[in-house]
């Protein structure tokens, strides 16, 4: 069994160029694969392997600039979630676009998984969904609010333009593991909205929290690794993964005729060109003879 760690920090690091090569020395030296995002602002990422390099690894980044308080989200995933490691660095760990969003300055009221049903059921509460339209299309709360947002960096125009539709409400926040909401609840404070909550630890730690039985979750949670999906008790769910957009998929969607492997389905076969897809088409190829070799390709893994 793996040990799988989804993480994030919000931290002024001067000069992520500086942690990146011992950070990844540590991962390598564990056997710990996945992908961790450094920025100025911080860290992000999900790694996954064994447990001792899991917990050297989590040592390690908890020794970073102002990263004695992280905190993550541990499970369990059968097999490799990720067939290498990367370290990268960004202008974000979680991309706003939005200059003046600082978390470590205000962010809303954290709400746990075990008072989430009670918060979300008030009258006087809108639910926002954070997470892309491809996310919420498996899976979101009862009632909640989908901003139809193809990326996060969208979601400042949409508050702009829907913010009248809020007037006299408090607004309950969620995403997956918290990120997105740590932002977003931060930006709307400084757009001047006052009573602003988020769940702490996203839905990763309310399915893990709450009994299905007391649940307002209806389907799947998407993740960014090779399980696709998760459901109550951080079980695996039943989503593939469309490895030309990336995009879940229901297993039976591969009868679908837009459906071709590592190339196209329903949701992105008029998104890209014949161009595109012969290119998707000779990648996907080379996969299938690294794997008649035993070799892991390293084409389009999660993460």
């Amino acid at each position: 069994m793996t040990t799988l760690a989804a993480l994030y920090h919000f931290s002024t690091f001067d000069d992520p160029f500086s942690l990146k090569a011992p950070l990844l020395a540590v991962c390598t030296a564990g056997d710990v694969m996945g992908t961790l995002l450094l920025a100025p602002e911080g860290i992000n990422g999900t790694i996954a392997g064994p447990r001792a390099g899991i917990d050297a690894t989590l040592s390690h980044i908890r020794g970073l600039p102002g990263c004695a308080g992280l905190e993550w989200k541990e499970s369990a995933a059968i097999g490799a979630p990720f067939n290498r490691m990367k370290v990268r660095i960004k202008r974000e760990i979680v991309t706003m676009g939005q200059p003046d969003v600082d978390p470590t300055a205000s962010v809303g009221r954290y709400v746990t998984a075990t008072d989430w049903n009670d918060l979300i059921a008030s009258p006087d509460v809108a639910v926002i969904d954070t997470r892309n339209d491809f996310e919420v299309a498996i899976g979101t709360f009862d009632g909640s609010i989908d901003p139809m947002t193809r990326s996060f960096g969208e979601f400042p125009a949409w508050w702009d333009a829907n913010k009248d539709r809020f007037h006299n409400k408090r607004i309950a926040m969620f995403c997956t593991g918290g990120i997105r909401c740590e932002k977003s609840t931060n930006y709307l404070i400084g757009q001047g909205v006052e009573d602003v909550y988020h769940l702490k630890g996203g839905i990763l730690k309310y399915l893990e929290d709450v009994p299905a039985q007391d649940s307002r979750w209806n389907g799947s949670c998407f993740v960014f690794d090779a399980r696709v999906s998760v459901e109550h008790g951080l079980e695996e769910g039943p989503h593939i993964l469309c490895y030309a957009c990336r995009r879940p998929l229901m297993p039976e969607d591969r009868a679908l005729p837009e459906y071709e492997e590592g190339v196209s389905c329903h949701q992105c076969a008029g998104e890209t060109t014949e161009q595109d897809k012969e290119r998707f088409r000779e990648r996907q190829k080379q996969i299938a003879l690294a794997k008649a070799r035993g070799e892991t390709h390293i084409g389009p893994v999660a993460g």
